[in-house]
């Protein structure tokens, strides 16, 4: 989404970057309280030491450098020149927010789904779900302060050279969701 909704295409294309950004945080929001609230349905039941194999798995699979198994496609870009900002914000969003209907970059993405599974009800797990939808969107926020193409060119290059530390913070991540899952 760094590629897609930033200041100058929405200016370009005569849209308001924070609105198409407010309604990209909304569904990506939705989308992942849609999915979590579903998989919390489920009501699956695992005891801590579950937990713990899933969210050290997930860090196995980060630290590995496989990519896990998903879809290999992006949102259509054809919506940013057929739709309203808040269209395309609140759709691109809500696919994202929902982890699994485009590109899987992470075992992250289903592990988020998992413990929504595990966490006894729809709304627990439309919670985790929401917050993880949140959170995926939040680095479209980085490119408000975009204003002409060297600027946003030198941000794509940092986001790509951050790579490798942010694969470390995942697995920093997971491994503290393993000793947190097996302290319940």
């Amino acid at each position: 989404m760094l590629a897609s909704i930033h200041p100058l295409g929405e200016r370009a294309r005569g849209h308001r970057w924070g609105w198409t950004v407010t309604w990209y945080l909304l569904g990506s929001t939705a989308g992942g309280a849609t999915l979590g609230a579903l998989v919390g349905t489920a009501r699956l039941r695992a005891g801590p030491a579950v937990v713990v194999a899933l969210c050290l798995g997930a860090a196995l699979v980060e630290a590995s450098g496989l990519r896990p198994p998903g879809w290999r496609r992006q949102v259509d870009e054809v919506w940013l020149s057929r739709y309203r900002g808040w269209v395309y914000g609140l759709g691109f969003g809500y696919q994202l927010g929902l982890g699994v209907v485009t590109i899987v970059s992470t075992a992250a993405v289903y592990l988020a789904f998992v413990l929504a599974g595990l966490s006894g009800g729809a709304a627990p797990g439309a919670l985790i779900g929401a917050t993880f939808g949140f959170t995926r969107a939040l680095p479209v926020l980085a490119l408000g302060g975009v204003r002409e193409p060297a600027r946003l060119r030198r941000l794509h290059a940092k986001v790509a050279a951050a790579a490798p530390w942010s694969q470390r913070v995942t697995v920093a991540a997971l491994v503290a969701a393993a000793v947190g899952g097996g302290l319940r």
